[in-house]
């Protein structure tokens, strides 16, 4: 199975260089928000069929909200979301955009192959 991280800061349409594991999975969870400079991410995992760099076919999406304090390596992930309304609901249109070319330049075959619910995912209504 392939699969891709892209972690969006909220207001943003460029993914970080870093993803969420590196970011969220290496933190310690926070038990307290006292203090805390917390900052609203958005997670998106895609995987498909493929190994390695190069998919075949894109599967499946899933997104989640995840907030953060840099500074002090704390957050909080929500639960992973992988039905359609939520996916739509929770990325921004120039996300959409973004991952829709990212997604189409890496593997055009895998975003070809890719069912028509998974590509709808992606369009800017």
């Amino acid at each position: 199975m392939w699969k891709r991280n892209f972690l969006f800061r909220a207001t943003e349409d460029q993914p970080l260089t870093e993803g969420e594991n590196e970011l969220f999975h290496e933190t310690d969870p926070a038990l307290d928000s006292a203090g805390m400079r917390l900052e609203r991410f958005i997670s998106v995992w895609v995987q498909g069929e493929g190994e390695d760099e190069k998919p075949v076919a894109y599967t499946n999406v899933y997104v989640r909200t995840a907030t953060l304090d840099i500074d002090r390596r704390s957050g909080f992930l929500q639960p992973l979301q992988g039905r359609s309304h939520q996916i739509k609901q929770l990325l921004s249109p120039g996300q959409k955009g973004y991952l829709k070319q990212w997604l189409g330049q890496h593997s055009p075959q895998a975003w070809e192959a890719a069912e028509d619910h998974f590509r709808d995912l992606f369009e800017i209504d």
